[in-house]
């Protein structure tokens, strides 16, 4: 009888849902006047906001149409996104601040440098983002509105708020999402609206619309800057310095929602007390605006202002104030809940109704907020003054590739950074000049340095929103020296340019390329595509004064399917595209192994698969995507589970599986693939797929005992923070390599850290030469484990491979390619790729 009376109810709810018609007044303050001249939201799309879900292209023609309209509003595209969007950004200011917008930015950005205290009649700068998940649509659905809003609203109290403020709107952090959630959204929304949750609408296919077009979650590189997307908005950023920054996102559909300040003790001790003291106080705004349209709330729960690469808190190491809103999600267009039906519609006026107050406090706190900016920076410069270590040195000798693009992420962050003046051991440390550079700590950005380079392993709470460390030189692997002396500074750079590389000559007989230059498997792809012989050695050699190591390729010029001078002028243009420096030989005879042994093993041409779809990763799966088709120009052919089985795999020399749940397999699809391996095929998998593997004997692996702890003296309504002390959420641990392992060929060092975020411990071997890499005796480098989960974690084995008829089997427990910028361990993927034939 109860569920037949619900189900009536829902019925009647959903049809006067599906037949009122929508108004934009739902959405706006009726105390306010509206130019007429303004188009509306209805006026372009052809429908009123919250009918439909806007895609991408609409979006930007209303604001393109916006800003044709109003004198209050420019609008700019700063590049494209993978998929070709525009990442457009509208600058909206009275018409007095647009005649003069050069001298307000160049005059902000002064606060951050001292140069200027005259705050007085500054106006506030204020930047906006909305949906940068694309599935969390109510963000930039409001954003429609909200532009509206500021365009068309008429009287005093907006022509005084104008004045004091440059409000920087992007309407469409994630262009790619945003479009394919739109489509999923509408292409599944019926006449009559339907809030039963198992509806298909509210269930996307994978990978969903949260991410972008390689599926990363772009709301993690605002400090790593990977993505197009991300190097836009941080140029932006820079260029500003704004003192607020919001980031409009959704979150279960039964919450309401929250605006921060998070939990009090998961603040990054970097963090300034008082901006969290600043955030409460804006936040007073949001309370009072929500009170009034009657709608719940909370704070100071669940998220955290940690993990400095998200978009509400890397603002706060930046001297500015960051803001995160979570609007309980629809996830369609009307869903139940357990706060009632809740529509698309309310969801875009509580996200509207944030951006509102969000102002309203920036202009009434100006004066506050200006001065904090002011003592942010000149704290920052004061603590670098007193700081011993007066300078940075990082590099490696043997890969400016890698050196490179860590600079790059520096200089995108407007961190000053000089060349090294000369070769130098530093602290036992070798530094070569022209792939090692130098960042002096006594400059305005000295606390993001901190941020970017420190190493933390104590902490006040043991739970966190996400990754507890990131430290920089560490994920590229490179050699770092703190030192307390500037003498190895050279010429500042102000313009970092591509590198180059070079071949030393012709050759008659023989060409060079040392493995441990980031870019070479990329040119071995390139080599063996146009079905060239190239080999490897196995073992060190010198020859005419200079030593390989573990890993050279070595190219033979005779019996090749090109002529000497072809393959010279094919060897030189890799060379120069790819920062690579290959040596002409004229001699196989060396110092070591000889280049005509058989310690020189030939390579396989690859033609290699990735498995995706239900049951896998897609953030995994998303960047060796990425990995291979932006940074090795590599075909990587990804195969969905949902066809997986019916799959010739015969056709391919390798298949990559990322992180596996346990079913998302049938027999069918495992026997397939246990016979690929049998006959031949290299079968890597990654981190829970460890699992799948034990569990269906592809090989047998000895996991560490990992017995739940007992919950004593914990109460009931903390047994959540108990249970969240033992995950580990992202972490960078030491291990030991054994170089002459070909899973470890182009290291150079016999330390390597790893990245880790699974509680999965596998016993080494009982010979010693089939454990590679292992954890060493005292792992942890920088960030939170539970001290359980460490004593588990030392001397463990985080590689593992075996033999499987004909085939092989590799497994990493970790992560090589996390979030595009752990360059340090992407050679990982490419040993086990190219050389799994020798292992």
């Amino acid at each position: 009888m109860k569920k037949g009376l619900l189900l009536l109810v829902l019925i009647v709810v959903q049809q006067l849902y599906s037949q009122e018609k929508l108004d934009l007044n739902y959405y706006l303050p009726q105390d306010v006047s509206y130019n007429e001249s303004i188009p509306k939201p209805t006026d372009i799309l052809g429908y009123e906001v919250g009918e439909w879900h806007v895609s991408h292209d609409k979006l930007v023609y209303y604001m393109q149409a916006l800003a044709k309209a109003s004198d209050r509003i420019s609008i700019e595209d700063r590049g494209k996104t993978y998929e070709g969007r525009p990442i457009i950004l509208l600058t909206i200011t009275s018409q007095k601040n647009h005649t003069s917008l050069d001298i307000i930015q160049k005059e902000h950005v002064d606060i951050t440098n001292g140069k200027t205290k005259n705050l007085t009649n500054l106006p506030l700068v204020v930047y906006q983002g909305f949906s940068i998940h694309g599935n969390e649509p109510s963000g930039a659905n409001a954003g429609l509105v909200y532009a509206y809003y500021l365009a068309a609203a008429q009287g005093p109290e907006i022509e005084n708020l104008l004045d004091n403020l440059v409000i920087l709107m992007d309407p469409a952090f994630n262009p790619d999402g945003i479009q394919r959630f739109a489509h999923w959204a509408n292409s599944n929304k019926s006449k009559n609206l339907n809030p039963d949750s198992n509806d298909r609408e509210f269930h996307e296919t994978w990978p969903n619309g949260r991410t972008n077009h390689y599926w990363f979650d772009m709301n993690r590189d605002w400090l790593p800057v990977q993505l197009p997307e991300s190097q836009a908005r941080i140029a932006t950023f820079h260029k500003w310095m704004p003192n607020i920054v919001t980031d409009h996102h959704e979150m279960g559909t039964n919450s309401t929602f929250f605006f921060q300040p998070g939990v009090p003790s998961r603040v990054h001790p970097l963090t300034p007390t008082l901006n969290q003291e600043l955030t409460a106080e804006i936040g007073t705004y949001h309370a009072k605006a929500f009170d009034k349209i009657g709608s719940l709330y909370y704070s100071e729960e669940n998220y955290d202002d940690y993990y400095y690469g998200k978009g509400s808190t890397f603002p706060d190491i930046n001297g500015s104030i960051g803001i995160l809103f979570e609007q309980g999600s629809s996830r369609g267009h009307i869903q139940e809940s357990e706060n009632g039906i809740l529509t698309f519609p309310f969801t875009i006026r509580n996200q509207f109704t944030a951006a509102v107050s969000t102002i309203e406090a920036a202009k009434n706190l100006r004066p506050k907020l200006l001065e904090y900016q002011f003592q942010f920076y000149k704290n920052a410069k004061s603590e670098a003054a007193k700081n011993k270590t007066k300078a940075i040195v990082f590099g490696d000798s043997k890969d400016a590739s890698k050196t490179w693009h860590l600079a790059d992420i520096l200089q995108r962050h407007k961190i000053q950074f000089n060349a090294l003046k000369n070769d130098a051991t530093i602290a036992g440390t070798y530094y070569k000049k022209g792939a090692s550079y130098v960042v002096p700590m006594n400059q305005k950005n000295y606390r993001l340095i901190q941020a970017m380079f420190e190493k933390r392993t104590s902490f006040s709470d043991s739970l966190f929103y996400d990754i507890s460390a990131w430290t920089f030189p560490l994920a590229f692997n490179l050699d770092y020296t703190e030192t307390t002396s500037l003498s190895y500074l050279g010429e500042e750079i102000t313009n970092l340019t591509a590198l180059t590389g070079k071949v030393s000559g012709k050759s008659n007989y023989a060409y060079l390329l040392p493995w441990n230059a980031y870019y070479s498997p990329k040119a071995l792809q390139l080599l063996l595509e146009k079905e060239l012989r190239v080999k490897v050695g196995k073992r060190p050699f010198s020859i005419a004064g200079k030593n390989y190591d573990y890993g050279t390729l070595m190219i033979p010029v005779q019996n090749q399917k090109l002529n000497a001078t072809a393959l010279h002028n094919l060897l030189t243009t890799i060379a120069s595209d790819n920062n690579l420096n290959i040596t002409a030989v004229a001699t196989g005879l060396t110092k070591g192994i000889d280049l005509g042994s058989n310690e020189f093993d030939p390579i396989r041409k690859q033609k290699i698969a990735l498995l995706v779809g239900r049951g896998v990763s897609y953030a995994d799966a998303g960047e060796i995507w990425h990995l291979f088709d932006q940074r090795f120009d590599m075909n990587i052919t990804k195969l969905d589970t949902d066809y997986f089985s019916r799959v010739d795999l015969s056709k391919y020399t390798t298949l990559i599986v990322p992180n596996l749940s346990g079913n998302a397999l049938d027999k069918i699809a495992t026997d397939n693939i246990k016979n690929w391996v049998k006959n031949g095929g290299n079968l890597i998998a990654y981190r829970y797929t460890a699992n799948w593997l034990n569990a269906n004997e592809f090989m047998k692996i000895d996991f560490k005992k990992n017995t739940p702890l007992a919950a004593k003296n914990i109460a009931f309504d903390q047994r959540a923070d108990f249970r969240g002390a033992q995950v580990t959420g992202g972490a960078i641990f030491e291990a030991k390599l054994d170089r002459s392992h070909p899973i470890n060929y182009g290291y150079k060092n016999d330390k390597l850290p790893l990245f880790r975020n699974t509680n999965i411990y596998i016993n080494p071997d009982k010979n010693s030469y089939n454990n590679p890499i292992l954890y060493t005796d005292k792992p942890l480098l920088s960030g939170y484990i539970s001290e359980e989960n460490l004593a588990l974690l030392k001397n463990s084995a985080p590689f593992k491979t075996e033999r499987y008829g004909k085939g092989r089997i590799i497994l990493f427990t970790d992560n090589t390619n996390f979030r595009a910028y752990w360059f340090g361990t992407n050679k990982l993927l490419m040993n086990a790729i190219f050389f799994s034939d020798m292992m």
